[in-house]
């Protein structure tokens, strides 16, 4: 395959990525379902041609690592606060502590009967099913109200950072005791205490670049201190929510001394620049990590009637505990809230980054292909008949 080849095949994707997009946007498919057919077709062409191909399982986790960040860090530039918001951040951060936990639980419950192995191994496994991928759920929510859509960002990031900290937590505790507690509590208050040192760093950095190249430097220290973050099995995703809540709504810190030092000019202009590059960064990565992960599926263990079936009871729990928790917590109308749970970046890097000791050959990879697709495919089914339902009763 030459240089020119490959070339064609790259920017191939990224067009029909954004065609689909387009698409999206005008019919409720999620591009996601899109971009995961596109890698299915390729994978059968490939394969009818006989063409070598690398193991693209390699780059996975690292495509799906830097964009989860710059989704999560672009969905928090959006987010303005205020005071009239704490009803809206404190039920969508119960929601999501409860639905994760709930659900669990559950599927904790489900795994354990598929597979008849211990309780440990059972909630490693059943965490990846859990949370609520950010990187489908935010674009998804575009068509939204100003509050509903707040509600849906801030429940997804909460749900995959909840995530990312129960799963860190299992993996790096085979036996729960007082000092697992110690740790985690000393982690969280270390990385609060490492995502306010970023976010005064970045600023000043940010009002001090005078080289044409800055945004992009901005977004690399990000990935850096995510990354050290992680290896030390801390929850990173903070960090980036963190920083991109505070850059947004810097300016209504009052205080003279940190406006005289920290607040400049062109701040304003530099962050819109700044989710402009993010948002492109993050399309670019989603397009490629989604066409990947249909490309490697293996679809012939699909026709594997018990995987359907206990995909099905994992999909159907997922939506009852959703169902009965947002009557608590979203009081006004659970819809189109119910619908807009689904899996994906987030749960497909738990997966991959669970230790091969773990991982339980009964729940793999097309185990997850299913959960992944068959949430996205309610989710549009959901969204598209909620907006109907509410056409018709308006008419």
């Amino acid at each position: 395959m030459t240089t020119y080849t490959i070339l064609i095949i790259l920017s191939g994707l990224v067009i029909f990525s954004y065609l689909f997009d387009l698409v999206a946007s005008k019919t409720k498919i999620p591009s996601v379902l899109l971009l995961l057919m596109l890698g299915i077709g390729l994978r059968f062409l490939v394969d009818y041609l006989k063409i070598h191909t690398y193991n693209f399982l390699n780059i996975l986790p690292t495509l799906g690592t830097v964009g989860l960040i710059l989704i999560v860090f672009e969905g928090s530039l959006e987010l303005k606060y205020d005071k009239n918001k704490n009803k809206i951040i404190k039920s969508a951060f119960l929601s999501a502590l409860s639905i994760l936990l709930l659900t669990i639980v559950v599927i904790t419950f489900i795994i354990y009967q598929i597979t008849h192995r211990d309780l440990y191994t059972c909630i490693a496994n059943a965490v990846p099913f859990s949370v609520i991928s950010s990187a489908i759920a935010i674009p998804s929510a575009a068509a939204l109200n100003g509050k509903d859509k707040e509600f849906v960002i801030y429940e997804s990031s909460f749900s995959d950072i909840l995530g990312v900290i129960v799963f860190n937590f299992v993996v790096s505790n085979a036996s729960v005791s007082a000092y697992s507690f110690v740790s985690l509590g000393f982690s969280t208050f270390l990385i609060v205490l490492l995502s306010a040192v970023a976010c005064i760093v970045l600023l000043y950095i940010m009002g001090r670049l005078v080289h044409h190249i800055k945004f992009f430097l901005i977004i690399a220290i990000l990935i850096l201190v995510y990354a050290i973050g992680q290896s030390y099995h801390l929850s990173s995703l903070v960090l980036i929510l963190s920083t991109g809540l505070f850059l947004n709504n810097v300016d209504t810190i009052q205080n003279a001394w940190f406006r005289g030092v920290f607040l400049y000019k062109n701040l304003t202009a530099d962050l819109s620049q700044l989710y402009q590059l993010s948002a492109e960064s993050a399309f670019i990565l989603r397009t490629f990590f989604f066409v990947i992960f249909g490309f490697t599926m293996n679809l012939s263990e699909l026709n594997d009637q018990p995987v359907l079936a206990n995909g099905f009871f994992i999909l159907a729990s997922i939506y009852i505990i959703r169902l009965v928790c947002l009557r608590f917590f979203k009081k006004d109308s659970p819809i189109p809230f119910l619908y807009i749970a689904p899996r994906g970046l987030i749960s497909i890097l738990l997966y991959l980054n669970l230790p091969d000791s773990l991982k339980l050959p009964q729940v793999g990879t097309s185990f997850l292909f299913l959960v992944v697709l068959g949430s996205s495919i309610v989710m549009t089914l959901g969204i598209t008949l909620s907006k109907r339902k509410a056409a018709e009763i308006r008419a």
